[in-house]
């Protein structure tokens, strides 16, 4: 049993033990390329939360790390078999449910750790943050956590080198021959204002791209997934560290 995941815990320990920080991670259920699980997502927010959980615990944080939620908002993929979309709105009733708990029984500090890019929490934390006062709510997106060109040579960020590889790393026997993966192209924008990311519409999946990846796997590597790993779990457990540290209403210096 891992005390900092509660879904190991048991009653038996948690009428002593109590949390300064819940960690919720966030994924989603969708295609990666030909080559990668639809759950990848869900095993990259497990992986990380957990082992993120395990070195801020050794550190000293009392932090408990929630069931990962498997369903993101993939209202761009409504056309891609099986890709499960959960609306914003739905997302948004789920945090309030959980924070309704976490307010009652004490636990004050909050943080999503996300693992998909069609998600995103912020405007939810702002309208929640004015329902739980008391509380501090964060989310981070652990694949923005570092420079990725600092690990991988090709850029992208669906199905790309950088998750094949961590998924290499992670559960190598869910990931196909890299031979027969597509080359994640992606269509640009007729819209220039798109191209310059100055301006935003969701990304239609199957106009563009053909493989449902966006990015080239085909130089990814177990050794590379386990130096980017290892590096983003120090940062998102460095995080965890900070926020039961803080006192959340003396934020700033």
């Amino acid at each position: 049993m891992r005390p900092y995941i509660l879904a190991e815990n048991n009653w038996k320990n948690l009428k002593k033990d109590r949390f300064e920080l819940a960690v919720l991670p966030w994924g989603a259920t969708e295609a990666h390329n030909y080559h990668m699980p639809y759950g990848t997502d869900i095993y990259e927010a497990d992986a990380i939360a957990a082992e993120s959980g395990r070195i801020a615990w050794g550190n000293g944080a009392k932090v408990t790390v929630l069931p990962t939620i498997p369903f993101g908002v993939n209202t761009g993929q409504h056309d891609i078999y099986l890709d499960i979309n959960m609306n914003p709105s739905t997302q948004m009733a789920i945090i309030r449910d959980i924070l309704t708990v976490l307010n009652r029984q004490g636990v004050k500090k909050f943080l999503i750790v996300n693992s998909h890019g069609g998600n995103d929490f912020k405007t939810m934390l702002r309208e929640l943050g004015l329902e739980f006062p008391e509380m501090l709510l964060m989310t981070c997106n652990w694949f923005q956590a570092l420079d990725k060109s600092k690990y991988f040579e090709e850029p992208g960020d669906h199905a790309d080198e950088m998750e094949t590889s961590l998924i290499m790393h992670l559960h190598p026997e869910l990931v196909g021959p890299l031979e027969e993966a597509g080359d994640g192209k992606e269509k640009t924008p007729r819209i220039e204002s798109l191209k310059e990311k100055w301006a935003w519409a969701e990304r239609k999946w199957s106009q563009v791209t053909a493989d449902t990846g966006i990015g080239n796997p085909k130089k990814a590597s177990a050794e590379k997934g386990k130096r980017y790993f290892d590096d983003v779990c120090q940062k998102v457990a460095k995080l965890m560290e900070e926020i039961c540290q803080v006192d959340k209403d003396d934020l700033y210096e």
